[in-house]
């Protein structure tokens, strides 16, 4: 497990749905940046989300999870989803995927 540094430059709680689709597509940029230059963080990134996040000072709220998918020639694409106590069914609260943009 790679050292933690804070991916939103403070210990952060996410309490609700809104706080969560408000700051966390910056926090998972920070953490693609990451896992882009630290071969380690994008291991553990890609395997335990939460789990890097929460090492990073990130705490989302526990109806939340994230799915990491990478195809080889892929971008990471990262998906938080919403699961209520008691249910089967998971709703998307946010996806994220970066694309390369060119300019001249």
């Amino acid at each position: 497990m790679p050292s933690g540094l804070l991916l939103a430059g403070e210990d952060v709680t996410l309490r609700d749905r809104e706080e969560v689709r408000n700051r966390l597509p910056d926090i998972l940029g920070r953490a693609l940046a990451r896992s882009w230059l630290d071969p380690d963080f994008e291991q553990y990134f890609s395997i335990d989300p939460l789990g890097a996040l929460e090492d990073g000072g990130v705490h989302l709220p526990q109806t939340m999870f994230i799915e990491v998918t990478k195809s080889v020639a892929d971008r990471p694409k990262i998906v938080v989803y919403e699961r209520q106590e008691g249910s089967k069914f998971k709703s998307r609260v946010l996806y994220l995927q970066l694309v390369m943009v060119a300019g001249k």
